[in-house]
């Protein structure tokens, strides 16, 4: 799998999402088996380029590379611009989001609104490819599979794309009216991959070994991209890129195992936020890790009050122990596989 010059070691990829891919947990997730990784989006916006969200979403400090930058916009100059402006700061691809749900994204006509205009969607694609082209910096695309059930035109748009020069797709198998809801369409990514020639990432619903295989070979899709089944299980990605090369599954991470991951992930999550916002936002990636874990109810009610990096990590370290004396493996993840996927 290639993007531009580019050699990746797999087609397990990190999907990126706002306030949660952000460098600390991309790094873990690469070294959980993740072949490549995309930043948070970053906005076209120029006022907003020294805000602190910002500066620690252009912050690449140890990163390893290909660096993946996403930018989000509505203007083609603007974008060109941003994706400069990023280049100078170390991001070696450039990712375009066109699939944001989000409404305050897609009220501005960004995001996955910009579907809706297949001809600012062209200029802006035109626009950032034609200045990053002769830096060297592949381009790609992050789309859905439209607007609504009745305007689906990510085939169009993937053409348009193609032509435009952009490198790699990833289609998020839903209309941005669906958001996260219902079930991913993986009709859609086949058709994609079926009037394009250059590699298209299937996104949406991916939550297993088992799930990433079936898509893979229903969709002809190059690569599996994951999401929010990453939140709290950032070793899915070992756990797939095992299962796709050797067609069995891996043995679940023991809780020892996971423990020093959490602490390291804890640690370099603190450095880049500080220790005020560090503790605040640490929590809900806490929360993910624990999620279903026996007693984690009580010790999230008492974890979430610790306002100390020092503390929350000694309070995470009893609990994972005590649970490591009860039953050494973390519990398995059962695959939730749809027996017709096509839908």
């Amino acid at each position: 799998m290639k993007i531009g010059p580019f050699s990746l070691p797999n087609r397990v990829f990190v999907a990126p999402m706002a306030g949660v891919t952000d460098r600390p947990f991309r790094a873990l997730c690469r070294q959980l088996g993740a072949g490549y990784a995309v930043s948070e989006m970053v906005t076209s916006r120029r006022d907003l380029w020294k805000s602190l969200k910002t500066s620690r979403r252009t912050d690449h400090t140890g990163e390893e590379g290909p660096i993946a930058v996403q930018i989000a916009g509505t203007d083609a100059l603007e974008m060109a611009q941003a994706a400069i402006y990023n280049i100078e700061r170390g991001a070696q691809i450039i990712d375009i989001n066109m699939g944001c749900p989000a409404k305050k994204v897609c009220d501005k006509w960004a995001g996955s609104a910009l579907m809706r205009d297949e001809p600012t969607a062209r200029a802006i694609m035109t626009e950032v490819v034609r200045v990053c082209e002769p830096l060297g910096v592949p381009v790609t695309l992050k789309m859905r599979t439209g607007w609504c059930a009745q305007s689906q035109n990510a085939v169009t748009l993937a053409k348009i794309a193609q032509d435009a020069g952009i490198q790699m797709l990833t289609v998020h198998g839903r209309t941005r009216e669906q958001r996260f809801m219902g079930q991913a369409h993986y009709d859609i990514i086949q058709a994609v991959k079926a009037h394009v020639s250059i590699p298209v990432v299937a996104n949406g619903d991916i939550d297993s070994p088992e799930k990433a295989l079936h898509v893979l070979m229903l969709t002809g899709a190059d690569a599996i991209m994951v999401g929010r089944a990453a939140q709290g299980r950032p070793w899915i990605f070992r756990e797939i890129d095992h299962y796709l090369t050797h067609g069995v599954a891996l043995e679940p991470p023991s809780i020892a195992e996971v423990k020093v991951w959490l602490m390291a992930h804890l640690q370099s999550h603190y450095q880049l936020y500080g220790d005020e916002m560090g503790v605040r936002s640490a929590r809900k990636h806490v929360g993910w890790y624990v999620k279903a874990l026996k007693g984690e109810e009580e010790f999230r009610s008492t974890f979430n009050l610790i306002d100390c990096p020092q503390m929350q990590m000694a309070s995470l370290g009893v609990y994972l122990d005590e649970l490591s004396c009860d039953a050494p493996q973390w519990p398995c993840h059962k695959p939730n596989v749809e027996t017709n996927l096509l839908q």
